[in-house]
């Protein structure tokens, strides 16, 4: 009887309670150590494109990103887990993550910026793909190391293509990646337009 009483009442919670799916770092005391070395602590922000611009900035994230956000992993409210990395009271950088679908599974890709919105690390956490292996070497992670949003604007999403000139496309897809490497590149450019809308055009205005 509790167990038909917990499923009706799972069934009555609105549609959106299952939609918004986050990403935080697993150990965050750890991971930030680890990425900025140096640094002396943290503050952490709960964002999302419906309380930072709603309907609006959803669109403007769309039309920057070449694609539609669509699934549990880019609902409006899906709650976004920003990072701000201190050395005593100055913020020198940012760690955030974003969950892609990928071919077999989601994908959780944080990336790690400095101030002016340069990658400094790259970090997959969680990652189901017949590729795993290749996609969390360091190796592959090193090749976006010194890159930026401006590297990632001509990335099709839809095409899964990037013009010889773009700037990640030196970026080298491990073997046996298939769309799950397209997939990486999309949640990076989506995490820099996200971040690009949540931190940077606001320092500039």
């Amino acid at each position: 009887m509790k167990k038909l009483f917990l499923l009706l009442t799972l069934l009555a919670l609105p549609r959106a309670a299952f939609a918004a799916v986050g990403c935080d770092l697993n150990d965050p005391d750890r991971d930030v150590a680890r990425l900025f070395p140096g640094s002396t602590g943290y503050k952490t922000r709960y964002l999302s494109v419906k309380t930072s611009g709603g309907q609006p900035l959803l669109e403007r994230v769309e039309k920057r990103l070449g694609d539609k956000f669509k699934g549990l992993y880019e609902t409006i409210d899906v709650p976004y887990t920003l990072y701000d990395i201190y050395k005593g009271k100055e913020i020198v950088g940012y760690i955030h993550g974003v969950n892609q679908k990928g071919e077999y599974g989601g994908i959780q890709v944080f990336l790690a910026l400095d101030k002016a919105g340069v990658i400094r690390a790259f970090y997959i956490q969680k990652l189901t793909s017949r590729a795993a292996k290749g996609l969390r070497a360091k190796e592959f992670g090193a090749q976006f190391e010194g890159l930026a949003l401006r590297d990632f604007e001509p990335y099709d999403p839809v095409l899964a293509k990037l013009p010889p000139a773009a700037g990640a496309s030196a970026i080298k897809a491990p073997a046996k990646a298939g769309k799950d490497f397209g997939s990486v590149l999309r949640a990076v450019k989506k995490n820099l337009i996200l971040l690009d809308e949540f931190v940077f055009s606001k320092k500039e205005k």
